[in-house]
């Protein structure tokens, strides 16, 4: 009996560490072994709508929106791109805020929402306003807690609309701080990004992030906005992808200086909150995608304790330690690469303790998969 179940556990233990390997060198080495170059300072070809929603935002205005209006995306030196703020009901200074630098900028405006639309939660609604507002096809659109690594964000996010493509992935990381709270939001968000945008760089694109996302205003109108999920407050970047992308319409841009950095949470409840509200528009996804993340992150769940179940079974233990050690070499080789091309380098010593928390991660997020959220902005 105890033969048999050591046999199992082995089997069952070298099967989801293969699924693991698959993963990574199918899909995760691709941002680890990322190659596009882009330019720094070119002319741009084609202008742009920057597009940002706020709501009692004044104070992150004052720190990230100079750096948004700054870029370096001139023609004739003249901005070849617009600002478009939309304050969505503030009850702070916002408001007076965006009216006083108006008229420094020319390429600026704001648009003042002051009714609430009925059943529309989030931020659907102020977001549809502003890209219906906007002069440009194309559309990037960030946050105001965001700001740009570099005044060649908007530039380089720009040449992601090439070869016919409609959707552009960027990367929005947080910024570095000291604490083990820190690091973990730090990691899961890399983890998460190591995820979708290896993904999309297989022509599998399942979402992408508001904080560093463009797309095409045709493409927007299309699919008609947001309509198909109205109902739900999260998933106006994330859902929306997730329908309109295909294998051939999605660029991805992976530059350190094309990044947008923001402040991370402070404390556990929050993130766990912030959390819990992103991952809840998860379970509407294509069933294809949801297959895909649902097998990864069921083997990367069941990786450590079969492994410790399949160690005890003596006749094998030695292949155990050998897939073992072999998946960990691999994943740690394809993630160190990856943390180098997105910025995350000082993670890679905490990687294997983070990799095991995510076991745990997985425990404690997943109610939000089965449950209705709130329907918060």
């Amino acid at each position: 009996m105890l033969y048999n179940l050591g046999l199992l556990a082995f089997y069952a233990f070298a099967t989801v560490a293969a699924i693991q390997i698959l993963y990574y060198l199918f899909f995760f080495s691709r941002v680890a072994f990322y190659r596009r170059t882009f330019e720094n300072d070119i002319d741009p070809d084609k202008e742009c709508s920057v597009i940002i929603c706020a709501k009692d935002e004044e104070l992150n205005l004052q720190k990230n929106l100079p750096s948004v209006l700054l870029q370096r995306y001139h023609d004739k030196k003249k901005p070849a791109y617009e600002v478009i703020v939309v304050n969505d009901n503030s009850e702070d200074d916002t408001k007076y805020y965006l009216r006083s630098i108006e008229p420094g900028y020319p390429h600026y405006r704001h648009i003042e929402i002051k009714q609430a639309a009925k059943f529309i939660p989030g931020k659907k609604f102020p977001l549809s306003m502003g890209i219906r507002s906007a002069r440009y096809e194309n559309i990037l659109l960030t946050d105001a807690d965001c700001k740009p690594a570099s005044t060649y964000w908007l530039s380089l996010m720009s040449q992601g609309f090439t070869d016919g493509k409609e959707i552009v992935l960027g990367y929005s990381p947080y910024e570095k701080k000291p604490g083990l709270l820190n690091k973990v939001i730090r990691y899961e968000t890399f983890f998460s990004a190591l995820q979708y945008l290896s993904f999309a760089l297989s022509g599998i694109t399942y979402m992408g992030v508001g904080r560093n996302l463009a797309y095409k205003r045709e493409l927007f109108n299309r699919h008609k906005g947001f309509t198909a999920h109205h109902h739900i407050a999260s998933g106006d970047d994330d859902l929306f992808v997730n329908a309109a992308a295909n294998r051939h319409n999605v660029g991805v841009v992976i530059n350190k200086q094309a990044f947008t950095y923001s402040e991370p949470k402070t404390s556990w409840k929050k993130w766990f909150q912030q959390k819990t509200r992103h991952m809840s528009t998860g379970k509407h996804y294509r069933f294809s995608h949801k297959l895909l993340l649902g097998l990864f992150s069921l083997s990367h769940f069941l990786f450590y304790p079969l492994f410790f179940a399949s160690i005890f079974y003596e006749p094998l233990r030695i292949y155990t330690l050998a897939i073992f050690g072999g998946k960990l070499l691999l994943q740690s080789v394809i993630s160190f690469m990856a943390m180098r091309k997105l910025d995350e380098s000082d993670l890679f010593k905490f990687s294997l303790f983070m990799d095991f928390f995510m076991c745990l991660y997985y425990i404690i997020l997943t109610p939000a998969l089965l449950f209705k959220s709130k329907n918060r902005w």
